[in-house]
């Protein structure tokens, strides 16, 4: 967008690379600061709880405890003091759903930007961009669906909404474009600018999403393959890959 010919020259070369690190900022900061809100409410301030151990006396109290504790409290302090931790259990305590709903929003806010372009695109680009998006929606899909089944919420309403939220935004994105149609001007100034910086937002909020909290947590955080067998690496590795090629021809395609 920021290429076209009707916007002129940049003062500023990188601009979309500027954009796309905003993006990666904006999504960082709505973790992090997500992260010290749960932390404060729950009063855990994101430290670890210990459990006494059998036979030790308070310093402040000089009181001496139980010396047993019952299987409840040690599956209690075993839960606090590996908060974060629960991903293989398929257990999320709410420092694990803070990345899911970031993750939806991220999708959601490229989603309806996708279908906006889909139908405003001139008719030389539309059935090339139909198939791509087709199969980005896809993998976007299956992004969303390896995380949201797994977090303890009810599925009605909790899930469903977040399953049909997905399922419709690329349509709302499109019936916005077919309002605009008519007075939609993809040469003008104002539009280059604000789609392009829409656009480049988007993919910073996907990178940090696809980078941090898909690859580096499955992979080296809490995640499946963090001590998978190597035969289970393998398959991952290279649906890992297949992937990236993949998107990287769909990029090429489109």
């Amino acid at each position: 967008m920021f290429t076209n010919e009707c916007l002129g020259e940049l003062d500023y070369e990188p601009t979309t690379s500027a954009i796309v690190m905003a993006g990666i900022f904006l999504a960082f900061l709505t973790e992090y600061i997500g992260h010290r809100v749960i932390a404060a409410h729950s009063g855990q301030k994101g430290s670890r709880t210990t459990v006494p151990h059998p036979g030790s006396v308070d310093s402040e109290s000089g009181v001496k405890p139980p010396s047993g504790t019952s299987s409840q409290d040690h599956e209690q302090g075993a839960t606090v003091a590996h908060f974060g931790h629960h991903h293989h259990d398929i257990h999320y305590d709410p420092y694990d759903k803070l990345p899911v709903y970031v993750m939806e929003a991220g999708v959601l806010f490229h989603s309806i930007l996708i279908g906006l372009t889909l139908v405003v695109a001139g008719d030389s680009f539309y059935r090339t961009l139909l198939v791509v998006i087709v199969f980005h929606q896809f993998f976007e899909g299956l992004a969303l669906g390896s995380r949201i089944p797994f977090l303890p919420e009810p599925i009605f309403p909790n899930k469903l909404i977040m399953g049909l939220a997905y399922a419709i935004i690329t349509p709302l994105g499109m019936a916005i474009g077919l309002g605009v149609l008519h007075t939609f001007n993809g040469n003008d100034r104002s539009t280059i600018i604000a789609i392009g910086t829409l656009d480049a937002l988007s993919a910073g909020i996907l990178m940090w999403i696809g980078l941090v909290e898909m690859w580096a947590r499955d992979w080296i955080l809490d995640g499946d393959l963090k001590n998978a067998s190597p035969g289970k690496v393998a398959i991952g590795g290279t649906s890992l890959i297949a992937g990236l090629v993949l998107m990287s021809l769909l990029g090429k395609w489109a």
